[in-house]
């Protein structure tokens, strides 16, 4: 069939022989491609009388949606809680590695810093597409300095910060700006929270409850006012209590606001969070669970000393400490580790797992019509992967950016 020029001069795509993960589930179909975007055959073959340039053969690979971290705080050297003069290489050198873990876009993530950090480092974080230069930036997640002094985790106390009378004043004079910010981690017990997240909710931040000792009714509280994340549930918050549950009981809170889902992270890296935690948590609210890797500067790297924003931390094995102490801080596992890992501890199905990193990310930052899925007209960010989940390949807007080599490399 001759292609219709008409409606555009750019190849079709053909992936076949392949599975792909559409509407919660595996189905023996071919995927097509044009100028980025997945397009409907049906309208390609009828509407246009197109048909594909090229095609490509995938060896009956799993094609899934590419993953989302919503929290990384840096990788292979890289802090990016680190006011350095070369951040932007480093973001570049980090979203270039994560290509081979299957992410296509991330959150850079900064810790509790000082405001003259984020006023160095948040202008030179800009949302950006992905390609083969790297994984897109959908933009930072602060986490912190507005959190907990008990549940404090690794953030440096010394940095940590209370709402004053300006509350949201406040919180805008020590980020300094707010133009590149998608999510921000806060304590909802503290005084006057409840107008900082209706501030950030107006303006299209999520905020996200975490670094916290707020019980049930305090969460529910934040969640009425806009609240829709919960920071690495489990890690830096109260333990679960049959009298109050603290935030963990959100997932199966009936006060959240009709038509409201309230998500959650969790570090499926077998360190952070007991597998039988982890399956409560996803039995109780599968549909809010939301794989992070929280990874830090280590990952990728030899064990040994490396930082977190303002602290220094050891890696041994796959724990991180502060230097010094028994305090986990951040992880160095890859979010392809996360997603198998998950699938295992908890049994789910692969497509479960895979949309635990993809659809749900999407859905929490609301860009469900354009990342984490593979509907039609959405973007052409997507993995091929084997039967055990290793990622094979990863594709932004239809570009191959990444595929592993004969060596395995």
């Amino acid at each position: 069939m001759p292609s219709n020029k008409s409606v555009s001069d750019a190849p079709i795509v053909q992936f076949t022989n392949c599975r792909i993960l559409r509407d919660h589930q595996l189905q023996r179909e071919d995927l097509w491609v044009r100028e980025g975007k997945i397009l409907n055959p049906e309208k390609l073959f009828f509407d246009e009388k197109g048909s594909a340039d090229v095609q490509l053969d995938c060896k009956d690979s799993i094609i899934a949606p590419g993953f989302i971290d919503v929290q990384i705080n840096g990788g292979f050297g890289v802090d990016f809680s680190l006011a350095t003069d070369d951040f932007k290489s480093g973001i570049d050198l980090v979203s270039q590695k994560i290509l081979s873990h299957g992410v296509t876009s991330f959150c850079p993530t900064l810790v509790t810093s000082p405001p003259s950090v984020y006023h160095q480092v948040l202008p030179q974080i800009s949302v950006r597409n992905g390609g083969a230069h790297g994984a897109g930036i959908l933009g930072a997640h602060l986490e912190g300095p507005f959190i907990s002094k008990e549940k404090k985790g690794a953030h440096p106390e010394h940095c940590l910060r209370t709402f004053e009378a300006g509350a949201f004043q406040d919180l805008l004079a020590t980020y300094g700006s707010l133009d590149c910010v998608q999510i921000v981690t806060l304590a909802p017990e503290m005084r006057r929270s409840s107008e900082v997240i209706q501030e950030l909710t107006k303006r299209g931040i999520c905020v996200s409850l975490g670094h916290s000792v707020a019980n049930l009714s305090q969460a529910e509280e934040a969640v009425q006012h806009g609240a829709t994340f919960i920071t690495h549930l489990f890690n830096a918050m109260l333990p679960f209590h049959h009298r109050d549950p603290g935030i963990v009981g959100l997932l199966t809170s009936d006060k959240i606001p009709a038509g409201r889902r309230v998500f959650y992270g969790m570090i499926s890296d077998g360190i952070h969070t007991n597998p039988a935690a982890l399956r409560i948590a996803h039995r109780a609210h599968p549909k809010g669970l939301v794989l992070v890797t929280d990874a830090i500067a280590g990952m990728g790297l030899a064990p040994g000393r490396h930082t977190l924003g303002q602290q220094v931390v050891e890696i041994d094995g796959l724990n991180t400490y502060i230097a010094g102490t028994k305090t986990l801080s951040g992880s160095v596992a890859t979010m392809d580790t996360c997603v198998r890992h998950f699938q295992e501890a908890t049994g789910c199905s692969v497509e479960t797992a895979l949309e635990a990193a993809s659809l749900h990310p999407a859905q929490l930052l609301g860009i469900e019509h354009k990342k984490g899925t593979l509907d039609y007209d959405s973007d052409a960010d997507f993995l091929m992967l084997n039967d055990s989940l290793y990622v094979q390949a990863t594709y932004i807007a239809g570009e191959e950016v990444w595929r592993q080599d004969a060596s395995g490399m």
